[in-house]
């Protein structure tokens, strides 16, 4: 046989191999895009599906008095842990050892001091913060450590500001899963005005930090002449504590965030709201809101004005710059990669999120929950990269204040879409009188951000920063909205956040608009699979022989 011959023989040979490889068949084949009729493609598959709620601290709903401290009763699935408000009312300092033992604070994570005025709450305020990371790669291994899931199967990479902690960054010693006061948002920060206030920032993360006062008042310099405005020219490097030291005169809704390298630093989750209360006798605020949600021991001159209040806190994320902390253990790699490769004004949002988390877990935590003919005060703070379009589906909010100034009766707005642009604030007063202006009447009624792309996570819709305004016979015992049992049990499955199943998957409608299924393999297919199998075995015999006839000859 010719070397020619050999050469097209071979040809041929790869040329049936490759059609053999496009005609194999399975059993079973995945539709295309205009399928043929289709078997159904099994049951769901629930190996990676949640409760919709763990349950696991019931008893922590409950209205109680711990150490003094009246907390009111909560409705939602995952609950503040009550010990942790009693310590921030009181002061780590002035609670029993058998409470602080119930939280993660330190003995000197908020401390309260003497009462100036005597009016019979503490004008010193001493609060400690550090700065923690969640969802951080590990030198030691392939996985992530002190995990937080913003919704299920996500863990974005974030840095938050925390109150001071005892014990491991996780909460035991069989999970990466952080410890409850590590999370997102940074928490709440509540102090009367007039207050004596000192807010020591302890670096125990790898890259420089400040605290800036967006909308506090504060002076420019400390008693002792240091810096007190957060700047970048004043960071506070690994390992190195700073002070900042406030007086303020004015009341309301504020912020705090980092300004190192600001835009990269807010937008990995370094900030957080910060309240000042109106100065009132016996006006023990809750100094940490931790994850914000509910206020369960609100001020004197909020319970005389509204009957709950709320602080809502909105994010975005872009995965880009926070899987770099991921990917790179190395400090000075993380910070090259952040500034010098990361380019800020190409990035993206691809998770927004509301109280840290994202739907459907903003069921978990961030309900509003209310009942007939109530008075709710909602603080509102926007710290994503985009404005927010609060849309509250069936009520229509006033806006009372405006980045923590109070509008007069005349030039509050009431409305049901609220713009608020990029580290603003709004108070709004949410009415449950069903008058068909103020509310439309019971119901689970949706509230969220109308810019279309925050109701998705990473393009998977639903998800972002959505969340219910629930009335109080639509809550199950469990926290949860009732009438949803159905789609919240496909929801809170990490393959459906992970783009590897539909949304339609289960119930009377799947075989229309779930996943397109299977079918069976053509026996015309099959019958060329076996004849071109059949031609190549044929061929390779036929070179085999040729070959060695050959080499005999």
């Amino acid at each position: 046989m010719s070397k020619k011959l050999l050469a097209v023989l071979i040809l041929f040979f790869c040329l049936l191999s490759f059609a053999a490889m496009q005609l194999m068949p399975g059993f079973v084949q995945k539709a295309g895009v205009i399928p043929p009729a289709t078997l159904p493609n099994g049951s769901v598959d629930t190996s990676d599906m949640e409760k919709p709620c763990s349950n696991e601290n019931p008893q922590w709903r409950q209205a109680q008095v711990i150490d003094g401290v009246e907390i009111e009763a909560s409705l939602a699935c995952e609950p503040d842990n009550p010990y942790d408000v009693a310590a921030s009312v009181k002061g780590t300092n002035n609670i029993s050892m058998a409470t602080l033992m119930q939280t993660r604070l330190a003995q000197d994570a908020v401390t309260m001091g003497e009462d100036i005025d005597k009016d019979g709450d503490p004008d010193v305020i001493n609060i400690k913060l550090e700065i923690m990371e969640l969802n951080g790669g590990s030198p030691d291994g392939e996985y992530l450590i002190n995990t937080f899931d913003i919704a299920p199967g996500i863990q974005p990479a974030l840095w938050v500001f925390a109150p001071k902690s005892q014990g491991m960054g996780v909460k035991s010693f069989t999970t990466f899963a952080a410890n409850p006061l590590l999370r997102a948002p940074s928490p709440t920060i509540r102090v009367e005005q007039g207050d004596k206030v000192t807010i020591t920032l302890e670096n125990t993360h790898y890259l420089p930090h400040t605290i800036h006062l967006h909308g506090v008042d504060h002076p420019w310099q400390t008693s002792t002449g240091d810096d007190n405005d957060g700047m970048e020219e004043h960071s506070v490097f690994p390992g190195q504590n700073h002070v900042y030291e406030i007086q303020p005169r004015h009341i309301g809704t504020m912020l705090y965030h980092c300004h190192v390298q600001t835009a990269r630093h807010m937008l990995m989750g370094l900030s957080g709201m910060f309240v000042i209360e109106e100065n009132q006798p016996n006006n023990w605020v809750q100094t940490f809101n931790v994850g914000a949600g509910q206020v369960r021991h609100r001020s004197v001159a909020t319970k005389k004005a509204f009957t709950q209040e709320y602080d809502l806190f909105y994010q975005s994320l872009d995965k880009k710059l926070t899987q770099i902390v991921q990917e790179y253990g190395d400090p000075r790699l993380v910070a090259n990669k952040m500034t010098r490769d990361y380019n800020i004004t190409e990035s993206f949002e691809n998770y927004f999120m509301l109280n840290g988390h994202s739907f459907p877990y903003t069921l978990r935590d961030s309900l509003v929950v209310v009942g007939d003919n109530e008075n709710v005060k909602l603080r509102v703070a926007n710290a994503q990269r985009s404005s927010v379009a609060l849309h509250i589906h069936g009520h229509k909010a006033t806006i009372t204040a405006y980045d923590g100034v109070e509008q007069p009766a005349g030039l509050q707005i009431t409305r049901d879409v609220f713009d608020i642009a990029p580290a603003q604030r709004i108070d709004l007063q949410l009415q449950s009188q069903n008058d068909g202006l103020h509310s439309y009447g019971p119901g689970l009624w949706m509230f969220h951000d109308h810019v279309l792309t925050a109701t998705s996570s990473d393009g998977m819709e639903p998800g972002g920063n959505m969340a219910i305004l629930a009335y109080k016979p639509l809550v199950d015992e469990q926290g949860m909205p009732k009438m949803h049992e159905a789609s919240l049990m496909e929801l809170f499955n990490k393959k459906f956040y992970s783009k590897q199943q539909s949304l339609w998957d289960t119930g009377e409608f799947s075989h229309l608009l779930g996943e397109a299924g299977i079918f069976e393999i053509s026996m015309v297919r099959l019958a060329l699979f076996g004849l071109v199998v059949g031609l190549l075995i044929g061929l390779l015999i036929f070179i085999s022989v040729a070959y060695k006839q050959k080499n005999k000859s």
